[in-house]
């Protein structure tokens, strides 16, 4: 029986590696989060191996945006039944450990966790008055932004601040790393980034 081959040059070679490489990023995604739903693996363990796969699988989509303009029509095409991956990747885009505000956080570095929020609310808004708008810039500092407030643990769960930026987050996601926002989503981004930090010292207020 002869071998069928997939590729006849190198150029479509590397096109179907960039294809198996973005297939298994999923696969392992999807085996991460349900070992973490199952408590196999610890907060600590999951948060930077989910926020790897996460930047890994956004290269990925980088060198096979020709090929696969469409990711979950690649995953029908190649039967990839990977639920929780999908949400992670395509919708969510940052560790549900932040996405949750379930990062261990230690109290006795409380005083440290409430400065880090500031200096990142101060941060961002300052980098986007200088129209630093770009995806791949706006969506680390939010990342950021969420991880800190998620450890400062005097917060409600609920605290709107979070919910505002868990809403960016999922936005900036859907869009590629090189596109940018419009006049009128800096607008409101900054708002809302505004209304968060004052609301954010008003509940530190509320516990003095």
């Amino acid at each position: 029986m002869k071998d069928m081959k997939l590729y006849n040059n190198s150029k479509d070679r590397e096109v179907y590696e960039n294809m198996a490489d973005l297939y298994a990023i999923i696969v392992t995604m999807e085996h991460l989060e349900k070992a973490y739903i199952r408590d196999y693996i610890t907060h600590a363990e999951y948060t930077p191996a989910c926020a790897k796969l996460i930047a890994q699988f956004k290269t990925a989509l980088n060198l096979v945006s020709d090929s696969v303009p469409d990711v979950e029509q690649f995953m029908k095409e190649y039967k990839l039944s990977c639920p929780a991956a999908a949400n992670r990747l395509l919708k969510i885009g940052v560790p549900a450990t932040i996405e949750h505000a379930t990062s261990g956080h230690d109290p006795s570095k409380s005083a440290k966790y409430v400065a880090e929020t500031v200096q990142h609310f101060i941060t961002l808004m300052d980098s986007l008055k200088l129209n630093m708008v770009a995806v791949d810039q706006i969506h680390p500092w939010l990342s950021e932004l969420m991880q800190s407030l998620s450890n400062v643990s005097s917060l409600p769960a609920d605290f709107e601040g979070k919910v505002k930026i868990r809403d960016w987050l999922i936005t900036l996601n859907k869009m590629k790393a090189s596109d940018e926002i419009n006049e009128e989503q800096v607008r409101q981004l900054l708002f809302d980034l505004e209304n968060a930090h004052s609301a954010f010292y008003r509940s530190l207020s509320d516990k003095t």
